[in-house]
């Protein structure tokens, strides 16, 4: 009885309405929606944004002024400021097109997103499914339209990271930027010559196994499909990376950046 008790505090227990707005906040911070230096909205507005109270403001306000990313400057307002985190996200905007970084940055995120995969699959709420969910069927519809997938791809797997109800997953992920994301065309890695439909139709496969291990609560095929997904991205440009050195070698193309 007192096991079947903890399991159910466990799997009720919802984030407060502080760490939500936390959490978003954060996310637009590091993503450089709010740069360094800029003022957030004021209180009022983000009262009205989020729909919470100005004392759950408040308290989300005091827990990023804690964490270092945002600063109250007295009949000013608040301001974002200088982070360690903007210099971990400055790292994708430096990568360029080598293929070999994109191969590093997969590694990466596979220590970082097979676990996130699992701990979704036992902590998720309805609404944080409800948005794995949302994500993936509207990748579903871009593919449908073939139009460009990569910012909703970059929505699935951050939904899944929200869903540990571990801010530090998010962070980290917002940190390494949607230009991780190899099917977005915006990727340095992307060209039209990788992301065929077909191409992103096996991604979507992939995204599919993924969800159906976290909506059935199994943590263990959680983790394996998101191995899977993140290992087959891999192997695709090794197989790229490879290709440019067999080019080079026959003196078909000239040296690329690899």
């Amino acid at each position: 009885m007192a096991s079947e008790t903890a399991v159910d505090l466990r799997i009720e227990r919802r984030p407060k309405l502080s760490e939500s707005v936390v959490s978003a906040i954060r996310g637009q911070v590091l993503s450089g929606e709010f740069a360094p230096g800029q003022k957030l909205p004021t209180e009022s507005q983000l009262t009205e944004t989020f729909g919470v109270s100005r004392t759950v403001i408040r308290e989300a306000i005091a827990t990023l002024a804690a964490d270092g990313l945002v600063e109250a400057r007295q009949g000013a307002g608040v301001f974002v400021i200088n982070h360690p985190a903007q210099a971990f996200a400055a790292i994708s905007h430096e990568l360029g097109n080598k293929i070999s970084h994109a191969l590093n940055v997969l590694e990466v995120r596979m220590g970082i997103e097979i676990e996130s995969a699992g701990l979704a699959a036992t902590r998720r709420n309805s609404a944080q499914e409800a948005r794995i969910q949302e994500a993936f069927f509207e990748f579903e519809r871009l593919l449908d339209s073939r139009q460009a997938t990569g910012k909703v791809d970059f929505a699935f797997h951050r939904a899944i990271a929200a869903a540990t109800n571990n801010p530090f997953y998010v962070e980290v992920l917002d940190a390494l930027g949607s230009r991780t994301i190899p099917c977005d065309v915006a990727s340095p890695w992307g060209t039209e010559s990788v992301l065929t439909h077909e191409y992103q139709v096996g991604l979507q496969r992939e995204h599919l196994a993924i969800l159906n291990a976290i909506s059935a609560s199994d943590p263990d095929s959680a983790r394996a499909a998101m191995r899977a997904h993140l290992s087959a991205s891999q192997e695709r440009y090794r197989a790229r990376l490879n290709g440019q050195q067999a080019e080079y070698m026959l003196g078909i193309g000239k040296p690329r950046s690899s």
